[in-house]
């Protein structure tokens, strides 16, 4: 016992030496800090770690900045003497954010009701992207910029983007955009097994889509009637193609190109697995995977050309498409919806297509 005396003896000793050059007022300055210290332990009885209230915090920043900094190092603290000073920097910010106000207001929030409609059609439609969702909401006139879509679903825990992947186009395309049809296989198998194989063929300028038909056997005299049919929707619809992209698949017979050649139409073939040069076409394969074959129980082939004339008239008559600014190949773009009161109050209606398989949304009135 003698020897820890004896310590604390010496070292107090030494202390007391070090307090005389100091002023009355840095010694009742660490005098407060030091009865506060214990006013904080003895609200935190019993706890493995001392923690500070904010108003702690700005207390002890408000008495210990002033001192000098080898002050602040002898001070018998529970904090390191850079913690009071970041302290002290923290409430200098809050008091600047309190008092500099912004002299511009920023983005007015979003209507609470368009909220909740793009919550709806996430929920409906589990597979829409944020893009997605912006163009439906342009082909209901709401004019939404698409990062707002994008942070609204970001905040609400929702993945902006499922299972989407950025698809680019080559000069050529975009320059004979009005003059180019591309057309492809897509094979789908029905319940009972047998294989069905859709035609169809996509305008790349207006997006259009034309599902020539579908077969179990494409045998070379059921595609160039195929072919004919298509040249004589093109005559009734005044259209003017030049070009046809198709790929090098043997159901293609050579009466098919003949048939287009005299009608004025030159096939061009892609290259041997490069469906990028096919990239139009391929996407709406895509897209008709995606929203209807792989979501359908498709039982014949009577079953499966309905379902296809379903999408075929949801695809051109209202399913918005980006590269058209949200317009559908035959819709033009809705003007938007500037009337606070009618955006306010919002009264959308669903309509099912294949007993919901797909949905439209439009206003009620």
């Amino acid at each position: 016992m003698l020897l820890p005396l004896a310590y604390l003896t010496i070292t107090n000793a030494f202390a007391a030496l070090w307090l005389l050059p100091m002023s009355d007022r840095d010694k009742d300055t660490g005098i407060l800090a030091l009865r506060h210290q214990i006013m904080v332990l003895e609200r935190q009885l019993g706890e493995d770690r001392v923690k500070f209230a904010s108003e702690d915090r700005a207390f002890l920043a408000a008495l210990l900045v002033p001192l000098p900094r080898q002050v602040l190092r002898r001070l018998r603290l529970l904090v390191q003497p850079d913690t009071v000073l970041r302290w002290h920097r923290d409430l200098i910010k809050q008091r600047h954010a309190r008092t500099c106000r912004p002299k511009r207001p920023g983005r007015p929030p979003t209507v609470r009701s368009i909220r909740i409609l793009i919550l709806r059609l996430v929920r409906e439609n589990p597979s829409w992207g944020y893009r997605r969702v912006h163009g439906e909401l342009a082909t209901l006139g709401l004019r939404v910029a698409a990062s707002t879509v994008w942070e609204i679903l970001k905040n609400e825990g929702i993945d902006p983007a499922p299972d989407r992947a950025a698809t680019t186009w080559s000069d050529f395309l975009r320059s004979q955009a009005d003059a180019i049809l591309a057309c492809d296989f897509i094979e789908t198998v029905t319940l009972t097994g047998r294989s069905q194989y859709i035609l169809a063929v996509i305008e790349h300028v207006t997006r259009r889509i034309r599902i020539l038909g579908t077969t179990a056997h494409p045998t070379a005299q059921w595609v160039s009637q195929a072919a004919r049919n298509l040249v004589m929707d093109l005559e009734g619809t005044s259209a003017t193609v030049t070009y046809l992209i198709r790929d090098r698949d043997s159901k293609f017979p050579a009466l098919f190109d003949q048939i287009l050649a005299a009608a004025g139409i030159q096939t061009v073939l892609t290259g041997v697995r490069m469906p990028r040069m096919n990239s139009i076409m391929e996407r709406w394969v895509q897209t008709c995977r995606h929203e209807l074959l792989d979501r359908t129980l498709v039982w014949n082939e009577r079953h499966l050309r309905h379902a296809l004339r379903q999408f075929e008239v949801h695809h051109n008559a209202h399913r918005p498409h980006q590269a058209m600014n949200q317009a559908a190949p035959l819709r033009a773009i809705f003007e938007p919806i500037t009337d606070p009161g009618r955006i306010s109050c919002l009264d959308i209606r669903r309509r099912d297509r294949l007993a919901g398989v797909i949905h439209e949304y439009r206003h009620a009135t």
